[in-house]
C-alpha cells in the first residue's frame, strides 16, 4: 500500500508589508514567531502548527496559512 505524504499547514508572512507590531508573536501558542530586528515577523516553521491564530490577530493582514509538504 502506497503512503501519501501528509500536507501540513504553516504560517507565512509578507515581510515587505509587515509592520512588526508583535501582535502575532504574542498570540502564537507555540512561540513560533519572533519580531526580527524590529523590521518584520519571522516564523520558525519547525515550531509552527498552522493554527491560524496569528492570521486573526494581525492588524496589517500580512500573514496567511498555506499547505506545505
Amino acid at each position: 500500500m502506497e503512503m501519501k505524504a501528509k500536507k501540513q499547514k504553516k504560517a507565512f508572512v509578507e515581510e515587505d508589508n509587515c509592520v512588526a507590531c508583535g501582535c502575532c508573536a504574542k498570540m502564537c501558542p507555540r512561540n513560533a514567531i519572533e519580531i526580527w530586528r524590529g523590521i518584520a515577523a519571522k516564523i520558525a516553521f519547525e515550531m509552527c502548527v498552522g493554527c491560524g491564530k496569528c492570521v486573526k490577530e494581525c492588524p496589517a493582514s500580512v500573514i496567511s496559512i498555506r499547505e506545505v509538504l
